[in-house]
């Protein structure tokens, strides 16, 4: 068990663009971090994957997604030189409450037998109330409250506090540059499955109908903010690279001012004085 959790900005970032990209079916990915001596889970980045069953209720992912996280928790933790693992999962709850449902306890506590220190996080979207949409974010993990068969897990919430990034690294932009790609390959399976399954003409123009659609929504949706967060970025980094360079001509100016002058070279002493010193 952890007695709380760290989210870093930019991985917050992802999860939440992950989860504002439909309001129809939940979504899903896994949480890359550390564990602190103080047995507090610092959340770092966040790895989306691509959904193998579509739910509004639930979501599935393949083993195979689970296994390339894995893989990529342990290029970071070679790149950074930091014990960075698979930490946690993150999903979405569109329109209804933050709590975990039985299913979300069970699955938390499945991941908690092969790790301890795994955490969950919820985020609810989309709830509409007065022409207000609220946005909230739970950290859980699951405990079994009886001894006996079969098992009676309840969920407990651990205290989350968001860590603030003043950029966002380079694991968190890949994360947020490939989240796009995992929705065209979500669209691009259903269709081919629903064509599979087609055998008439006017139903197949439909479903293209209906796919070129959904396609548009996501460049209107997500490849259109995602855009225009990294040209943003890309500006400030500019900024912040030009007023250091300023910075830099000013600190060399002043130190070039700050050096004193070469001292000027004595005369040569004339022959009598030489022999005088002598």
């Amino acid at each position: 068990m952890v007695n709380s959790a760290e989210l870093v900005s930019d991985a917050y970032l992802v999860c939440l663009s992950h989860a504002l990209t439909t309001e129809r079916e939940e979504i899903m990915g896994l949480l890359l971090g550390e564990m602190k001596d103080n047995k507090v889970a610092r959340i770092c980045s966040a790895y989306p994957m691509r959904r193998s069953d579509k739910r509004p209720d639930r979501v599935e992912i393949s083993p195979e997604q689970i296994a390339a996280a894995a893989i990529e928790a342990e290029e970071l933790a070679k790149r950074l030189q930091r014990p960075i693992q698979v930490l946690g999962w993150y999903h979405s709850h569109p329109h209804i409450t933050v709590w975990p449902s039985h299913v979300d306890v069970r699955t938390q506590a499945s991941y908690q037998m092969m790790d301890p220190n795994f955490v969950g996080l919820i985020f609810s979207c989309f709830n509409d109330s007065e022409k207000k949409s609220s946005l909230q974010v739970i950290c859980f993990q699951s405990v079994n409250r009886t001894l006996s068969d079969p098992p009676q897990f309840e969920h407990i919430e651990i205290p989350l506090r968001v860590v603030s990034s003043s950029t966002i690294s380079d694991p968190c932009l890949s994360a947020l540059a490939m989240l796009p790609r995992i929705l065209f390959e979500e669209e691009q399976e259903s269709y081919q499955s629903t064509q599979e399954q087609c055998e008439d003409f006017v139903t197949s123009i439909l479903n293209g109908a209906v796919y070129t659609q959904a396609l548009m929504s996501l460049l209107q949706v997500v490849c259109g903010p995602v855009t225009q967060l990294l040209e943003e970025t890309a500006q400030r980094n500019r900024a912040t690279i030009e007023r250091l360079r300023r910075r830099k001509r000013e600190l060399e100016k002043v130190a070039l001012d700050r050096v004193p002058p070469l001292m000027e070279l004595d005369s040569p002493l004339d022959s009598d004085e030489s022999s005088t010193l002598i």
